[in-house]
């Protein structure tokens, strides 16, 4: 059951069980989201994306943040709003995302969205417009982090 799934495109940093710890700014760079906001932003790119939206981590407890994983070196440029953190390598930011397998137990992880050969990575400036649009629409509402 916790067979590693073996194809080319499947990034060297998705385990092959379980989960691991991943150094944020190596093999990707992530942009952390928490909760409600994160589930929006998430389901919008999806759609916008036709549902290969490249990789997406949800957290099922805590906070439940969602981590969209971006190329390395890329997160940081863009400006992000409030309540949105890049997690990168810049500026001696040390961080660690959590990834699980594509198959198998990995609670408290899931993928929201898998890497896939055409998307291996979120792309920066759609992730960047889908935030912008579910900022704008949340009007007088607050975007909480």
């Amino acid at each position: 059951m916790n067979e590693r799934i073996d194809a080319p495109w499947i990034p060297a940093w998705v385990p092959a069980s379980g989960h691991a710890l991943r150094h944020a700014g190596v093999h990707f760079d992530a942009v952390r989201i928490r909760g409600d906001q994160g589930e929006r932003v998430a389901t919008e790119l999806m759609v916008r994306a036709d549902f290969d939206a490249g990789p997406v981590v949800r957290e099922v407890s805590g906070d439940r943040n969602l981590y969209f994983l971006l190329p390395p070196q890329t997160a940081s440029e863009f400006r992000w709003p409030p309540g949105v953190r890049a997690l990168t390598r810049r500026h001696g930011t040390l961080a660690y995302v959590g990834v699980p397998a594509l198959t198998g137990m990995t609670w408290p992880l899931s993928w929201r969205s898998e890497p896939s050969e055409k998307a291996p990575f979120v792309a920066g400036e759609l992730l960047r417009e889908v935030v912008d649009g579910v900022v704008s629409r949340a009007g007088s509402r607050r975007w909480q982090g």
